[in-house]
């Protein structure tokens, strides 16, 4: 009988304001209803223990229920969540209303979804930073920014954003973006890992059947040893368990620099 139990990574990243984050995360974009409550509690199960979801998914009611339903406690959870850039001047009262959703008292990270235009960013960000020092959100950030966005807010209020979240895969690698976000000391933070078409891409391919592991797997893996967090998704069981089973491997470094030379093609 063999042991098919998923070995998730312990892996974690500093963040600039002190704390520390799980590189690994299960996402949440695109599943709601029941879909969101079964595949968080699989997720939770698992052994996931960072939870991404957002105001504009309309499913932090659902992830709130799967954590509280758990048995896991919620200070072993790095949860976060985003706030649009149309509830600017109603920030804190979004971040309530998605404290009360997701049953709790903080959030661990909240993050501005994506840029807004004219002043939103240095007013919203004004807002998170308020946030944080309320204890309301542990760490705060920004999502789908450039360095030009980053550099305003951190200038107009003194305070960097903790993560930045963008869409981040083999196929998109820029070694100065990732370079940049290192020399602020921002933790760089993808999505949409597996989509885009890496999944079916040759090299990506030659490499999982060479060690044995899925595609998924494989990306993930990537991510992980070059730092950046990353939040895969499903709404099937095995592949969320799948999915997290990327603690038993290394890539070799020829095979990182194979997956690096993706982005630039």
């Amino acid at each position: 009988m063999t042991d098919d139990t998923p070995r998730l990574p312990d892996h974690t990243v500093s963040l600039n304001d002190g704390g520390r984050v799980p590189l690994l995360g299960f996402g949440t974009w695109q599943i709601k209803g029941p879909d969101a409550v079964r595949a968080t509690a699989t997720a939770l199960e698992t052994g996931y223990r960072h939870l991404d979801t957002a105001t504009v998914y309309g499913n932090e009611r659902e992830v709130g229920r799967a954590l509280a339903e758990s048995g896991v406690r919620r200070d072993d959870v790095f949860v976060t969540t985003k706030c649009p850039p149309n509830r600017a001047g109603r920030e804190l009262d979004t971040l309530r209303e998605s404290l009360e959703l997701l049953q709790t008292d903080h959030v661990d990270l909240w993050l501005i979804h994506w840029p807004g235009d004219g002043s939103a960013n240095t007013d919203m960000w004004h807002a998170f930073v308020e946030a944080r020092e309320a204890g309301l959100a542990r760490a705060i950030g920004v999502s789908n920014f450039d360095m030009s966005l980053i550099d305003d807010i951190t200038k107009a209020t003194g305070a960097a954003p903790a993560v930045n979240q963008i869409e981040w895969s083999p196929l998109l690698f820029n070694a100065e973006t990732l370079a940049d976000h290192r020399a602020c000391n921002i933790a760089l933070e993808g999505y949409s890992a597996l989509r885009g078409g890496t999944l079916e891409h040759p090299a990506i391919l030659r490499i999982a059947e060479r060690i044995g592991r899925s595609p998924a797997q494989v990306i993930i893996r990537w991510h992980l040893q070059h730092n950046v967090i990353v939040i895969p998704k499903s709404v099937h069981a095995d592949r969320i368990r799948s999915n997290a089973d990327v603690a038993g491997f290394s890539l070799t470094d020829e095979d990182m620099a194979t997956l690096d030379a993706l982005g630039s093609r």
